[in-house]
């Protein structure tokens, strides 16, 4: 069964939300606060990457990896990276083009265990402790008369998401009522003793974002500056705000697969990090411990137990995850971390793959060295690449709607994406898409057998995707599928999510039709009919 469902995880603030329109946080860009110290350079920032090894030599063979990638590749759309981490050395990694080593990359609730880092760390500090009260730090946004069990919640029952609560609160209500997200989640129904319920709570978790930043003064991501990101050599990640200016925490961090299994490699050495203790080993011990049960289900990856901001695992392990397939899963009994970045409507189906491939493969000693596997690894790593759409049996520019099409604008009747007219230009030496919208004209290079990269061209729509940037990076291929079809596919690459355009030539008709790979809700949009512009 697939886990859209349990990771939307229920997931963004809302329930039902529209694909074109929901409110979309700022990114903080804020200014290093005073007491924190200065971004590490690119060259500081490879100072900290993990080693490098043969699988081999840490005990896994490349035939077993590659098993894995074959599989990865064949069966799952789509992968956008993936890194293995074994006894402190990275033994495989690779990127799915467009995707890159050197792009952030969305997480979405894998941020929650960052946030989490951060609550331990204010912890230690002796800002807060778990059985403080929720309500002694929001006394300005409690209701009039607080429930008993408002009452007994506790920073605990945010951590283990046992807050209570029946439903989340809808804290998208606050972008309408200008009124503070901490508000809006005080005044939502406890109706269970808090610890006696599990409810995936992503407002709980912002909650504990808003706590941070209530006894230290500063966002989570400006805490977590000195404290974790700059010793391990995380290079300017960014992290979506509330209106009120507080890290949104349970979702909008960005940074890079490498820095995802430096995270993971911190928790499987206990909060270590070169001779060096950067988070409590006791918290690393109870963030990662069962603390609520929320299932019995024995191959589910999500009916294991919760922690602190952490799942817990099949095969002892945990990890922290986010919506459509980002993943920071430590194995602690293999000494292994597992960094995997992904666009996928089936979570299970992954940690199935690592399961059943990865796992077996992890021996507890040496193995010998395997030239030739460990060189067909490489090649695959290194070729890796998103499908792009493969020409018909008539290509490029001898499509019989090729000479007639390219050039020519086609009008739209007014619709919910206020999509006015399209054009492709196809017979230049620098093809592209066209589209003009009631906010402007956007012009997208298109590859042909090739990804062409640009920043803000037209994505239909993902743009308007919870806490994808304003501008994102984009990479579109395109090819002729058929005599009368054109296809473009268009990648977001700091992002899971991809749109699929074919533009279906009928006469003097076009048929715009458009799917997403994973959303917030529908993937298949309406079927956009256009006719030819007039002369200008």
């Amino acid at each position: 069964m697939s886990h859209l469902n349990g990771t939307l995880h229920r997931f963004f603030l809302t329930g039902a939300v529209s694909l074109a329109c929901f409110w979309m946080p700022a990114v903080s860009h804020a200014p290093l606060p005073a007491a924190a110290a200065a971004y590490p350079s690119s060259s500081q920032a490879t100072a900290q990457e993990l080693p490098r090894s043969s699988p081999e030599s840490q005990g896994i063979a490349s035939a077993g990896i590659l098993a894995f990638v074959e599989a990865a590749d064949q069966q799952i759309d789509t992968m956008n990276s993936f890194m293995l981490v074994r006894h402190g050395r990275v033994v495989a990694e690779g990127w799915w083009s467009p995707y890159d080593a050197e792009t952030p990359h969305i997480l979405y609730s894998l941020s929650k265990s960052f946030t989490s880092t951060a609550v331990g760390l204010a912890i230690a500090d002796g800002k807060l402790s778990l059985d403080d009260q929720v309500l002694k730090f929001f006394p300005e946004d409690a209701p009039p008369q607080p429930s008993d069990n408002l009452r007994a919640m506790r920073v605990r029952d945010l951590l283990r998401m046992a807050t209570g609560n029946q439903t989340e609160a809808q804290l998208r209500d606050a972008a309408t009522k200008n009124e503070p997200w901490t508000r809006i989640f005080l005044a939502h129904p406890v109706p269970f003793k808090p610890g006696t319920h599990f409810l995936y709570n992503s407002p709980g978790t912002y909650m504990l974002s808003a706590l941070v930043q209530k006894v230290t003064g500063m966002t989570v991501l400006d805490f977590l500056r000195p404290r974790l990101f700059q010793p391990l050599g995380f290079n300017d990640p960014t992290w979506v705000t509330s209106p009120q200016g507080i890290s949104a925490g349970a979702y909008g961090l960005m940074v890079r697969t490498g820095e995802i299994a430096r995270f993971g490699q911190l928790y499987l050495q206990k909060g270590m990090w070169h001779g060096r203790q950067i988070i409590p080993t006791a918290w690393v011990e109870e963030a990662t411990a069962r603390q609520t049960s929320n299932g019995s289900a024995p191959t589910s990856d999500w009916d294991q137990g919760y922690g602190y901001q952490f799942w817990r695992c099949r095969h002892n392990a945990y990890r922290g995850d986010g919506a459509f397939g980002q993943y920071c899963i430590v194995i602690p009994e293999q000494d292994a971390v597992v960094a995997i970045t992904s666009g996928v409507r089936n979570m299970q189906s992954v940690m199935n793959l690592v399961w059943d491939k990865l796992l077996p493969a992890m021996k507890p000693h040496p193995l010998p060295e395997d030239a030739a596997a460990r060189k067909g690894l490489q090649a695959k790593l290194a070729g890796l690449a998103i499908k792009m759409p493969a020409a018909g049996s008539v290509a490029g520019a001898t499509a019989p709607a090729a000479a007639r099409v390219s050039g020519q604008w086609y009008e739209f009747a007014p619709n919910d994406r206020g999509i006015e007219a399209v054009k492709l230009d196809l017979n230049s030496e620098s093809p592209a898409l066209f589209v003009r919208a009631t906010a402007g004209e956007k012009r997208t290079p298109i590859g042909l057998g090739a990804w062409a990269k640009s920043r803000g061209g037209f994505c239909m729509g993902i743009d308007q995707f919870l806490s994808v940037p304003a501008q994102p990076l984009l990479a579109a291929s395109g090819a002729w599928t058929a005599d009368n079809v054109f296809t473009v596919k268009i990648v977001a690459y700091e992002t899971p999510f991809y749109s699929t355009l074919n533009f279906r030539f009928d006469g003097d008709r076009l048929q715009l039709e458009a799917e997403h790979n994973v959303a917030f809700g529908p993937t298949r949009l309406p079927v956009l009919e256009g006719r030819p512009a007039p002369a200008r």
